[in-house]
């Protein structure tokens, strides 16, 4: 575990699902003070925005100290990124292959344009570390998680702002069942179980079937891959004590 990064804040886009949970708690560990923002863009899996309270009051009750640095919970409403987006995320539409090899899941720009609204609400908090779940391991080929694209966003919203921002991406290199693993290394079995039964990762809002790895559809993208690392992380974790 790092030092506590002294005299220093970090806002973490924190949409309420698995990897931006996992994020919240590798920043509490590590910065004085953090801040959270989540946006309500016109997304079929708003369910998601709701379970953001819980996961917070549930990672204050496991650690005491992180409840000391919690600060304020942002939501941003950005109807337009839904009103110009023709995506199975935004429309009541079948999840598919699109054009170029890309789900229709995928919301042109909406990575570029979280933390950009990001970084304007830092600017105006005072705060320089910027924390997103972007991953480029697990994730649907989106071209807005991939490394390359988060560090020539740094720079261009360090030069467009006149701020040392840094974008934090502690999820990048890992796969999904690293990332549960991830959870259980920062807040232990307690907070692997108030991620699997109170964060949301569906796209299609599924909320009624309980899995091992908590609530979904069990059919699309996000489910698969969350189903697929809770496998991973659970074969490991009894290979470990056997």
């Amino acid at each position: 575990m790092t030092e506590l990064s002294q005299n220093n804040a970090a806002l973490v886009l924190f949409s309420g699902g698995q990897d931006s949970a996992t994020c919240l708690a590798w920043a509490l560990a590590r910065f004085e003070r953090v801040e959270t923002i989540g946006f309500s863009y016109g997304q079929r899996h708003a369910v998601e925005l709701e379970s953001r309270a819980t996961l917070i009051g549930g990672m204050k009750a496991l650690h005491p100290e992180w409840a000391a640095r919690l600060g304020e919970s942002h939501t941003l409403d950005i109807p337009t990124l839904g009103d110009i987006s023709e995506t199975a995320l935004t429309r009541d539409t079948a999840i598919e292959m699109g054009e170029g090899g890309l789900p229709n899941t995928f919301v042109p720009g909406r990575n570029l344009v979280f933390l950009t609204f990001a970084a304007a609400l830092a600017y105006r908090r005072g705060i320089t570390h910027i924390v997103g779940g972007m991953c480029e391991t697990d994730f649907s080929g989106y071209p807005d998680c991939r490394d390359d694209t988060i560090k020539a966003l740094n720079i261009a919203l360090n030069l467009g702002m006149a701020r040392p921002f840094e974008l934090h991406t502690p999820l990048m290199w890992r796969d999904k069942g690293e990332t549960w693993a991830l959870a259980e290394e920062l807040g232990g079995k307690g907070l692997v179980d108030l991620i699997v039964e109170h964060s949301h990762t569906c796209y299609l809002g599924e909320r009624g079937a309980r899995h091992d790895w908590g609530y979904g559809c069990g059919e699309c993208p996000a489910c698969s891959l969350r189903s697929k690392g809770w496998a991973a992380y659970s074969a490991k974790a009894k290979t470990e004590k056997q």
